[in-house]
């Protein structure tokens, strides 16, 4: 073939092309309507999915014989389109809460073991230093309790007692509920401020409970605390260390970025740790239920509340490893 015989091959390619520009909006329209909803018919699926093998093989074309144009520009950001279009997985809703419980909580957990055993360490060596300072120096609980608290112990009564007189079980357990929400997200936030903000809170509680054993403990009453929280605290002082882990997963992310940009590091490790703090959320409603109905109840013996605090703590853990929802996925 001759050039002059080549170009004007050329020129009725690009004549061709420019004709099939009714197609290429119609094309669009139907790939813009199916993205937003469902295909009402396998016909329109059907044509979709031809109108994308068809632009595939136009934009090919347009970019070999008109690469700087616009209408190769036009027919890229149709193909996107089609192509996120085509290619969009199927929403079941179902399936996607299985995999978050069996296979994306756990490797978050997975993920987050050592924040989770370090912010751990110093729940509990906060909680050993508060116990100690108050057991050698008791007027240091003016700094942990109000006075309130402070004169009911003296008294040799907990501010526990009574709970169930003063409200009933199902305000209580909602209140606690809401209170515990809100303590694991501020624990969880403080983690934005390169996590210095959760070792202060977790620090701040460990000490805080330390010191009100010890105090408990000078006026005979540590038993009766020990029975009030031993149903519900387990998996309550757990999921604390684990909003403080995911808190603490963030402010390392800003802190050592690593490759990626600061802003990057960041919103990674906020969706990641976010998906941990889902399953502290629904812990803590139980937890709630339990402070509510049971915690309080005085005839309740001491095994029965070791039953119910151990038993939902293994649940606790079982959940962490993906073990409630089957076997997860490699």
């Amino acid at each position: 073939m001759s050039p002059t015989e080549a170009a004007r091959h050329e020129q009725q390619l690009q004549g061709a092309l420019a004709g099939r520009a009714t197609q290429w909006q119609a094309a669009a329209a139907r790939g813009a309507r199916l993205a937003r909803r469902r295909a009402t018919d396998a016909a329109e699926a059907l044509q979709v999915i031809e109108d994308y093998r068809v632009l595939a093989g136009d934009l090919a074309r347009a970019r070999r014989l008109m690469p700087t144009s616009r209408t190769r520009e036009y027919l890229e950001g149709v193909y996107a389109t089609l192509h996120a279009t085509v290619h969009r997985s199927a929403v079941q809703p179902l399936a996607t809460l299985l995999s978050l419980f069996r296979d994306e909580i756990p490797a978050v957990a997975t993920q987050l073991r050592w924040h989770i055993l370090w912010v751990s360490t110093l729940f509990v060596l906060s909680g050993a230093a508060g116990f100690a300072l108050v057991h050698h120096y008791p007027d240091l609980i003016a700094i942990f309790a109000s006075s309130d608290m402070i004169a009911s112990v003296e008294r040799g009564e907990l501010w526990t007692d009574g709970l169930l007189n003063i409200a009933p079980s199902s305000v209580l357990s909602a209140q606690i509920f809401t209170n515990n929400i809100v303590v694991s997200l501020f624990t969880f936030c403080a983690g934005f401020l390169f996590g210095l903000g959760t070792f202060y809170i977790v620090g701040l509680n460990g000490l805080m409970l330390g010191a009100v054993f010890a105090f408990v403990a000078r006026h005979g009453l540590a038993g009766r605390l020990f029975d009030f929280i031993l149903a519900h605290g387990c998996v309550e002082l757990s999921v604390m260390c684990l909003s403080g882990a995911a808190g603490a997963a963030i402010g390392e992310a800003l802190v050592r970025p690593g490759l990626a940009t600061r802003r990057e590091s960041f919103q990674h490790a906020a969706l990641e740790s976010g998906k941990l703090l889902l399953l502290c959320v629904l812990l803590l409603l139980g937890c709630g239920l339990i402070e509510g109905y049971l915690s309080p109840d005085p005839e309740i013996p001491r095994w029965a509340r070791a039953v119910v605090g151990i038993g939902y703590w293994l649940l606790m853990l079982a959940l962490l490893r993906g073990w409630v929802f089957g076997t997860r996925r490699p």
